[in-house]
C-alpha cells in the first residue's frame, strides 16, 4: 500500500471542481468534443470518449448537451483545441502538472504563469517534473471487502488498492482501465468513478499553513478555462 491516500487527493480535486459546476460542464464538454474529433464517435473503439462520457455522467451533464458536443465534433466546426501539458513548481518547490485543452497557447501560458507567480510558483520546462509522477487508471468498486477483492487479483492486473468504508479503490495501468471495469461488472460488482489520473511517486511534506496556500493555488489554476486537470505531489486533505 502507498504511504499516502491517492483517493483522498483525487476526491479533494473532484470537490474543488464540483464547487465550480458551470466550469466543470465546460471542461467536460470540451473533452468530449476533442475526444470524438480525435478518435471518432464510436465509444466501443474510442476509450478516451468513453472516459469523457463517464465524467459527463458523474457531473450530471444533461444528455442533450452531451449529444450536441458529439454532433459538433462530427460536423465542420472551426474549434481547433490543442492538448498541452505544462510543468512547474508551487510554493516550497512542490511539483505541478497542468493538463490543458486550448485554442490559444499564448493566452494559456500567460494565464498560468501569472497564477503561479502570484502564488510563489513558476512554470518549468518540459520534463522538469513529469518524472515525479506516473499515469494510473482508477476504479471505485462498491460494497466489496478486501477478501473478496483478493479472489479476483489473479484474473486482473491490480497495482494497488485502498479500502474506503465498504468500498474499494483499485489502481491499474491506464491501458487496462476499461478491461478491469468490464471484468468486475461481469462479476456483478458495481463500478463507479473510473478515470485516468497522475499519481505522485513521492510526496512533499508541508505545514498546515502551506497546505492552505497550495490548495488556493490549485483552485485558482482549476478556474482557468483552458485547464482540464491539475496534479501536485502534496496531500491536500
Amino acid at each position: 500500500m502507498a504511504g499516502h491516500s491517492k483517493w483522498a487527493n483525487i476526491q479533494h480535486r473532484k470537490k474543488a471542481q464540483d464547487n465550480k459546476r458551470g466550469k466543470t460542464f465546460t471542461k467536460v464538454i470540451r473533452e468530449i468534443t476533442v475526444a470524438a474529433k480525435m478518435g471518432g464517435t464510436d465509444v466501443s473503439s474510442n476509450s478516451r470518449l468513453r472516459l469523457a462520457l463517464s465524467k459527463a455522467n458523474a457531473a450530471n451533464v444533461p444528455k442533450d448537451t452531451v449529444k450536441r458536443a458529439i454532433d459538433k465534433a462530427s460536423g465542420q466546426n472551426n474549434d481547433n483545441f490543442e492538448e498541452i501539458t505544462y510543468e512547474g513548481y508551487g510554493p516550497k518547490g512542490i511539483a505541478v502538472i497542468i493538463e490543458c485543452l486550448t485554442d490559444n497557447k499564448n493566452r494559456t501560458v500567460s494565464e498560468l504563469r501569472y497564477v503561479l507567480s502570484k502564488h510563489g510558483g513558476s512554470l518549468g520546462t518540459n520534463g522538469s517534473v513529469s518524472h515525479l509522477f506516473r499515469k494510473i487508471g482508477i476504479l471505485k468498486l462498491l460494497s466489496i471487502s478486501e477478501d473478496d477483492l483478493l479472489e479476483h487479483m489473479e484474473n486482473i492486473d491490480i497495482e494497488d488498492f485502498e479500502l474506503i468504508d465498504n468500498d474499494c479503490i483499485i489502481f491499474t495501468k491506464p491501458n487496462i482501465l476499461f478491461e478491469a471495469k468490464k471484468y468486475f461488472e461481469s462479476k456483478s460488482i458495481k463500478v463507479v468513478d473510473e478515470e485516468i489520473s497522475m499519481d505522485a511517486l513521492t510526496m512533499v511534506e508541508i505545514s498546515i499553513d502551506d497546505q492552505e496556500k497550495i490548495s488556493d493555488l490549485s483552485s485558482k489554476i482549476e478556474e482557468l478555462d483552458d485547464v482540464q486537470n491539475v496534479y501536485m505531489n502534496v496531500n491536500l486533505s
